[in-house]
C-alpha cells in the first residue's frame, strides 16, 4: 500500500480547519521570526518526522537563546543532508499534555486514541479508545476511563479545560468523515491547561 506523511506543518494547517492549533510560522531565516519569546524552535523535513530523535526540537526561554539554537537546527539538516522544509516557529504553551490520535482498522474502521501524552505514552499506556465518530458521553467516558483522570479534573490546584478537550475529541473523530483515507493521525502533545488546549505537534498518515 503506498502512503504519503504529512510533516507536523502540512498536518497542522490541515487540523487548524478543526482544532486549537499552537500559533506558528515556517521560517529558514533568522531574521523572519515574529513569535516573542517563549517559542519552540523545531526541525521540518519529511527526512526527520521523528524530530527529537535528531535533537531536533528546541525550547527558547530567552533572545540569547535563539540565536545559536537556530544555527544548530540548520547545522544537524546540513550534516545530515536533510531536504529542509524549513524551520518551525511555535509559540510555547505550558500545560498538560495529551495524545489523541486515530487509527484505521481492518474491521472496525477508524478508531479513536485518547490518553496521557508526551514522553511518558509508551510507559504508561494510559489510554482509551472509542470507533468514530463519537458524541459527548463518549467524550467524557473517554477522560474517566483514564487512571490519570485526576491530573484533567483538578491536581494540586491545578484543572484543566475538560469541557474544551471533550469538543476537541469529538470535533477529531469526525475528521476521518470527511478523509477517508487518513491510516493514522497522531497528535502529541496536546497541550491543555486551564484556559485553553492546543495542538502542539501533529503527523497524518493517508492512503495513497
Amino acid at each position: 500500500m503506498k502512503k504519503e506523511v504529512f510533516t507536523e506543518y502540512e498536518a497542522e494547517k490541515l487540523l487548524k480547519k478543526y482544532l486549537p492549533v499552537a500559533k506558528n510560522q515556517l521560517v529558514k531565516n533568522l531574521k523572519d521570526i515574529k513569535n516573542k519569546v517563549p517559542l519552540v524552535l523545531k526541525i521540518i523535513s519529511k527526512q526527520a518526522l521523528h524530530k527529537s530523535d535528531i535533537n531536533g526540537v528546541r525550547i527558547i526561554k530567552s533572545k540569547n537563546d535563539l540565536e545559536k539554537n537556530f544555527n544548530d537546527l540548520i547545522l544537524i539538516s546540513k550534516r545530515k543532508k536533510l531536504k529542509l522544509d524549513g524551520i518551525l516557529v511555535q509559540e510555547f504553551i505550558e500545560g498538560h499534555q495529551l495524545i489523541i490520535g486515530i487509527k484505521k482498522d481492518p474491521v472496525f474502521g477508524h478508531i479513536l486514541l485518547f490518553g496521557l501524552g508526551g514522553i511518558y505514552t509508551e510507559i504508561l499506556k494510559d489510554i482509551s479508545i472509542r470507533t468514530c465518530p463519537i458524541n459527548e458521553n463518549d467524550a467524557e467516558s473517554m477522560i474517566n476511563d483514564l487512571k490519570s483522570k485526576e491530573i484533567l479534573y483538578g491536581f494540586r490546584g491545578k484543572k484543566s479545560n475538560v469541557k474544551l478537550l471533550k469538543k476537541i475529541l469529538i470535533r477529531t473523530s469526525k475528521i476521518p468523515l470527511k478523509y477517508k483515507k487518513i491510516l493514522e493521525l497522531d497528535i502529541n502533545p496536546l497541550i491543555i491547561n486551564e484556559k485553553e488546549a492546543k495542538v502542539a505537534d501533529a503527523r497524518i498518515v493517508f492512503e495513497k
